[in-house]
């Protein structure tokens, strides 16, 4: 098997390996990045779900958008499919997301 060369999120290229190559501790830092690279994109999505929250607020819109809702979860399913990642699990995060703004938007108001 020939090593290809991947670059990190900070620019640095890394020699990329199968996990068969790796022992268990270099797994779970791995697990840990990508945890944490999670976390950091779900406090984004929030952020910007706040923007929304207020740009609603200021129009007068209500809170809950039920056609824009579907077009979340049908995007949803999407990448899942293209990631090859369960979709009833991939909806099932997202549902949770959008309860979690939709709690923090009437929070807001």
């Amino acid at each position: 098997m020939t090593n290809e060369t991947d670059t990190t999120t900070d620019g640095t290229a890394t020699e990329s390996r199968s996990p068969e190559d790796m022992d268990l501790e270099e797994l779970r830092e791995e697990i840990q990045e990508i945890d944490r690279d999670i976390v950091e994109l779900i406090a984004r999505r929030t952020y910007v779900a706040d923007s929304i929250a207020q740009v609603k607020d200021a129009k007068g819109l209500p809170t809950t958008d039920e056609s824009q809702e579907a077009r979340v979860m049908e995007r949803a399913g999407e990448n899942a499919n293209r990631f090859d990642v369960d979709d009833n699990l991939v909806k099932a995060i997202f549902r949770l997301l959008i309860e979690l703004n939709k709690v923090e938007q009437r929070d807001s108001r």
